[in-house]
């Protein structure tokens, strides 16, 4: 039989069954509204990029512990961003690719075939005749046909994108073999090499490219319908068609962006390295993705960012500079940056399960 019994906070209710706390009900339903705010704070684009900027911060204070003065110059800092121009180029060409629901693993080969192209000896003495604009139009050409293939084979014939630009990686690497005969070209053109290595006000030419394209990159995914379009396209494909939009034709035209993207690139590392070579572009593909996959850009498509891209590929370089100084192996690094990405993919996908679930 049962017996009433009073709660301790007075009110009354069924024998050993404590009466409900009001206040702690109205703590908790306050609560509630606070954590879901603090994450939908995390999971938007200015929490991750915060996110991203604090590490990058902490990185540099590694740098600082252990390397000291030598991390901490004017001249490193420079040197970070030079060697952070080139793969953020194509970095900034991937993300798009990236969001619009594809792939491309055949960066690198790429960007070692227009630099190859564009230091033959027939271009080279096109250019001598006119201007070394004429190297700089044929890598970008170079790279656009090569992104332009890329994109038809995806698009309209409907093949993997893996597929299709693992295809693309052994063939262009092949081709810039055959045409550079296993040799390294060297560029003759003084003031090509002058002009792009040379500086503005202190900032090296190379970052300043880097800057104009990530800013460009920027307004063409967050204030232009293009932009709108490949995030349609990379989340729904299917809904994208039905609303008007050529999801085909726009699929092509990501990966040609991304081949003028690499074009652009192998112009960058021609003039700091004043040759063409088909050794060119070494891993890029895996180190562009990874740093898309860290500023937050999900694999998957549909959304992306550009400022979340740049700081992923600062982070990389940071990474690697700090890594240098302290005259740790290339292996270390290695195991370092695929941690770092593992850590990134977990977390998005944590990220991602929270947003489904509100």
């Amino acid at each position: 039989m049962s017996v009433d019994a009073t709660a301790e906070n007075g009110t009354p209710g069924r024998s050993g069954t404590p009466a409900p706390d009001p206040d702690r009900q109205q703590t908790v339903a306050a609560e509630a509204p606070q954590q879901s705010r603090l994450a939908a704070v995390l999971a938007s684009p200015a929490g991750r990029n915060l996110g991203l900027i604090i590490a990058l911060v902490l990185l540099c204070v590694v740098g600082l512990a252990t390397a000291g003065d030598r991390f901490g110059t004017l001249a490193n800092a420079m040197t970070i961003l030079r060697l952070a121009s080139v793969i953020g180029v194509v970095s900034i060409g991937m993300t798009f690719v990236i969001c619009g629901g594809g792939i491309d693993l055949s960066v690198g080969a790429i960007v070692a075939l227009s630099s190859v192209w564009a230091t033959t000896v027939a271009t080279q003495a096109m250019a001598a005749d006119t201007h070394w604009v004429v190297m700089v139009f044929t890598a970008v050409v170079v790279g656009a046909a090569c992104g332009l293939v890329n994109g038809v084979l995806v698009a309209y014939g409907r093949i993997a994108p893996f597929i299709v630009t693992l295809a693309m990686l052994a063939a262009a690497r092949g081709l810039a073999e055959v045409i550079a005969k296993r040799r390294t070209q060297i560029i003759e053109d003084r003031g090509f090499i002058e002009f792009f290595n040379g500086s503005v006000l202190g900032v090296p030419v190379l970052v300043i490219i880097f800057a104009l394209v990530a800013a460009a990159g920027w307004l063409l995914l967050n204030r232009t319908t293009f932009g709108r379009r490949t995030l349609a396209v990379g989340g729904n494909p299917e809904a994208a068609r039905l609303a008007g939009i050529r999801v085909q034709r726009h699929t092509a035209s990501l990966y040609v962006l991304l081949g003028v993207a690499c074009g652009i690139a192998a112009v960058m590392i021609m003039a700091r390295t004043a040759t063409g070579t088909s050794t060119h572009g070494g891993l890029y593909e895996l180190e562009s993705i990874a740093a898309v996959v860290i500023g937050g850009t999900l694999l998957s498509g549909g959304r992306g960012t550009i400022v979340g891209t740049v700081i992923g590929v600062l982070i990389f370089t940071t990474l690697s500079n700090v890594f240098t100084l302290n005259d740790l192996d290339t292996s270390t690094q290695a195991v370092a940056k695929g941690a770092i990405i593992i850590a990134a993919v977990l977390l998005q996908q944590r990220v991602a399960g929270r947003t489904h679930k509100t």
